[in-house]
């Protein structure tokens, strides 16, 4: 260190005013703390070194964060849209698939993007009809150990690791959910809907059934069970649309969707 102006020499032989250094990043290190080996960049470079921290939870939670990110910046600009399910099982020739695509395309024509889970069956059949009627047809796919990757139809799609981020897409870029017939995957999606609508979690969210006599039996016990045991009041179980008729499901989509827009 220099003291009035005396210019010592450091013991590694270096001039006290400018005693040697060694840079790591932006970080200086000088006298003792310098002697480092090898640079970061070798580090990095030289040798692949220990995989086990890429399955810690440090590690899984900047996967994450990058899925939100990639989300987010796909579908930050998606016109107004609509969320649908389905089962993946159903056949191309069952009446459920005709009355996806018929869906998809009535969506498109009232000009709503749709959005799927862009796996096979009436996901597909939605993607389908609102591709051919010309709207936008976006995809959320998961990784699943059995599950065929996005179907030809998506013209927009995203894969994601995780249930939960994937969940937030589906919600966050659509005005309403439509449920066409389906099973535990569709009934998870379509109670979380209804929780976060109950909660005022989200607003002006109409959450529709597409599909009487499939949903007609669930229906029932809401509001026979349910509700009538003051699990449900009368206000929450008509937060759930049951219909046949996909106009009647663009009519009650369209509504709500002006009802959001006069609002703010």
């Amino acid at each position: 260190m220099a003291v009035d102006g005396w210019r010592g020499v450091s013991p590694n032989g270096a001039d006290e005013e400018h005693p040697r250094e060694r840079q790591r990043g932006p970080v200086v290190l000088r006298r003792d703390r310098r002697h480092e080996a090898t640079t970061t960049d070798q580090r990095l470079l030289d040798s692949r070194g220990p995989s086990a921290w890429v399955h810690t939870d440090p590690w899984r939670v900047l996967r994450i964060q990058a899925e939100f990110v990639e989300g987010f910046g796909a579908l930050a600009e998606l016109p107004r849209a609509v969320t649908v399910f389905g089962s993946a099982r159903t056949d191309r020739d069952h009446p459920e698939y005709a009355t996806g695509r018929a869906l998809g395309a009535a969506l498109a024509d009232a000009g709503f993007a749709v959005i799927t889970g862009g796996g096979p069956g009436s996901m597909e059949a939605v993607n389908r009809g609102a591709s051919e009627a010309g709207g936008l047809s976006v995809g959320l796919g998961i990784e699943l150990p059995f599950e065929q990757g996005l179907n030809p139809w998506v013209d927009l799609g995203i894969n994601f690791r995780y249930f939960f981020t994937r969940k937030t897409m589906f919600i966050k870029y659509a005005q309403a959910f439509v449920c066409l017939p389906g099973g535990f995957g569709t009934l998870d999606e379509l109670f979380e809907a209804l929780t976060l609508v109950q909660n005022m979690k989200v607003t002006k969210f109409p959450v529709v059934l597409l599909g009487r006599d499939y949903w007609g039996g669930l229906y029932s016990w809401l509001a026979d069970t349910v509700a009538a045991q003051g699990k449900l009041r009368e206000a929450e179980l008509a937060l759930l649309h049951i219909t046949d008729d996909v106009d009647d499901v663009v009519r009650l989509v369209g509504e709500s969707y002006q009802a959001w827009e006069d609002a703010h």
